[in-house]
């Protein structure tokens, strides 16, 4: 418990620089850039300070001159915070539309070029897509968590099927990650974090030419995933189809 205060206590004493110092330079400049270098650096400090290490594994594999579509597994509320800050260049991500109504935070977010998500409407995931697309579309990477919640026990969930309208409409790379770890450091139904390494893993690149349809990639991208989680976690199927 001492080591997660210690972490929303280093949060806390970030924000107060954000606000009086990003926030305003955000409105002035209209540009982003500046408080989402901040933002990177203080969570991925925090998460540090908690004792977390995490260990990246085929991030060489991503050109930062490109941009992509990041397709992550999804296991604790540590994932952003992690995952977010190692990506190269600035990263779009969905977030609850919500937050968008709060007259600051709302134009940052518009600025920063978030995409906002209404998850109680299921026709919301069309706005979503196309504001996805303008975000792709300025040359920002798109982060999303696939599953569109946290799994229980670190096994993949069902996938939702939006941001493979995403991807088959913008003809970027998709790039799948997985992560593991995080559900044994601060699993979903704890506060506490316990000290441990997180591995944050880049699979390749799909390049548009290798999509298929988008079941097919749906599957490529589930498979590559799973064959990334600890034995235990692997679906059966991945690992006959492997075999």
């Amino acid at each position: 418990m001492f080591r997660t205060i210690l972490m929303l206590a280093f949060w806390a004493a970030a924000l107060p620089f954000a606000a009086l110092v990003g926030f305003p330079w955000t409105y002035i400049t209209n540009d982003v850039g500046f408080l989402y270098r901040m933002c990177m650096w203080a969570a991925f400090t925090g998460v540090r300070i908690a004792g977390v290490r995490v260990q990246t594994v085929g991030l060489e594999k991503i050109d930062p001159s490109r941009n992509y579509i990041f397709m992550s597994n999804h296991i604790s509320n540590l994932d952003p915070p992690i995952t977010l800050p190692l990506i190269p260049r600035r990263t779009s991500v969905m977030v609850k539309k919500e937050l968008f109504s709060y007259p600051i935070l709302g134009k940052i977010m518009m600025i920063g070029s978030l995409v906002p998500v209404d998850r109680a409407n299921r026709d919301a995931g069309i706005s979503a897509v196309r504001d996805a697309v303008k975000a792709i579309e300025q040359g920002l990477n798109m982060t999303i968590y696939i599953e569109g919640k946290r799994s229980f026990d670190g096994r993949l969930l069902p996938f939702k099927k939006g941001p493979f309208y995403l991807a088959e409409e913008c003809r970027v790379p998709v790039v799948p990650i997985t992560i593991t770890g995080t559900q044994e450091v601060m699993p979903k139904a704890r506060f506490a974090i316990q000290p441990g390494t997180v591995t944050v893993q880049f699979h390749d690149p799909i390049e548009p030419a290798e999509f298929g349809n988008r079941d097919c990639l749906m599957a490529k991208v589930r498979d590559v995933i799973n064959r990334g989680l600890p034995q235990e976690l692997r679906e059966k199927s991945s690992e006959q189809s492997a075999g």
